[in-house]
């Protein structure tokens, strides 16, 4: 049995799991791969060198974003909101957390109305909130945790926003893209937030708090709490991102990859849950604008939508995504 505390807050699934949620054997193993945290590369937003950048976007996959000029009381007020909205009890929070807003738990894959996309093998010891910024004025409550929630939500979103437009366009400088054609490509009215809760207790050596995956954004930008469990996959080894007050993780996903064509990696990353605390994270993705086309010499010319689409197909029916390589071109000869 987990050894959680406030256990009416969690799903029911988490409260009575008897035994690993995955397949304990294989999971052993991995859980004992990971070889150290690792220093991974610095951007400056304020002073934005367009090598650093790229060399980071090139080799890792992701960076650590500094002088990004969002307020660290928005930060901490935001973490403080989400452990009290989550502290909840579950079947609180069912009631509460509704549309355009979406309560999920178990996996982090959601159908495109935000409802949990169930076919996954294994259950991701995790549960979250997500969050439509385009939709978030839509969005009216009585309870005043939850509006005050909206507001600095609301707040959240200007700001990330504004870093990655920023990031995007720099990136298509070091790219040489053309600006014309890439202009589309990011589009602020597809960012959303998702806010998660992983956790502690004796699960810890026996489940995921994510499972490994790219993220399908074109960027993602993570705020993550002290406690730590972000992994990445680094030359065939899988490395610890330690956290870092006041700073953000930006991940480059897979619609920036294809692109790239595929000078940028989408990096592949996990979630350790921890044994003695909860961990918390907020993360913003961004999408290329509805109908826009990714033309890259990689892959065959698709949309996000095209993309999403096939994810979801494949979760349902494999139990995994497969993702990019569904849209490699394949080499004559």
């Amino acid at each position: 049995m987990p050894e959680m505390s406030n256990l009416d807050s969690y799903p029911p699934v988490f409260r009575h799991l008897n035994g690993a949620p995955q397949r304990a054997a294989e999971l052993k193993n991995a859980m004992e791969d990971t070889q150290g945290s690792v220093p991974i590369p610095v951007v400056d937003l304020q002073f934005l060198s367009l090598d650093k950048l790229g060399e980071a976007c090139k080799d890792w996959g992701l960076f650590r974003l500094v002088n990004h000029g969002i307020p660290p009381s928005l930060l901490s007020q935001l973490q403080d909101h989400a452990k009290k909205l989550f502290a909840l009890s579950f079947e609180s929070k069912q009631a509460l957390l509704t549309s355009p807003m979406s309560y999920f738990w178990g996996t982090p894959a959601l159908t495109r109305s935000g409802d949990a996309l169930r076919g996954a093998l294994n259950i991701n010891w995790l549960e979250g909130l997500n969050v439509p910024l385009s939709q978030l004025p839509q969005f009216q409550s009585e309870d005043p945790m939850l509006d005050c929630f909206r507001l600095l939500l609301k707040e959240y979103g200007r700001h990330l926003a504004r870093i990655a437009t920023t990031l995007f366009e720099a990136m298509a400088k070091d790219l040489d893209l053309d600006p014309k054609q890439s202009q589309s490509y990011l589009a602020e009215s597809t960012g959303f937030v998702r806010v998660y809760r992983y956790p502690s207790g004796s699960m810890a050596d026996e489940a995921w708090g994510m499972i490994a995956h790219t993220d399908s954004s074109v960027l993602s930008i993570v705020s993550q709490d002290q406690v730590g469990g972000l992994e990445i996959f680094k030359d065939n080894k899988w490395l610890l991102v330690n956290p870092i007050p006041n700073t953000l993780i930006i991940h480059v996903g897979d619609m920036m990859q294809a692109i790239s064509d595929d000078e940028y990696i989408s990096v592949k990353h996990r979630v350790r849950v921890n044994k003695r605390e909860e961990r918390f994270s907020i993360c913003y993705f961004v999408f290329p604008a509805e109908g826009s086309v990714i033309h890259s010499s990689k892959y065959r010319p698709f949309t996000y939508t095209d993309f999403q689409e096939q994810v979801q197909k494949d979760t349902k029916t494999l139990g995994y995504k497969v993702g990019l390589e569904r849209f490699r071109l394949i080499a004559d000869g």
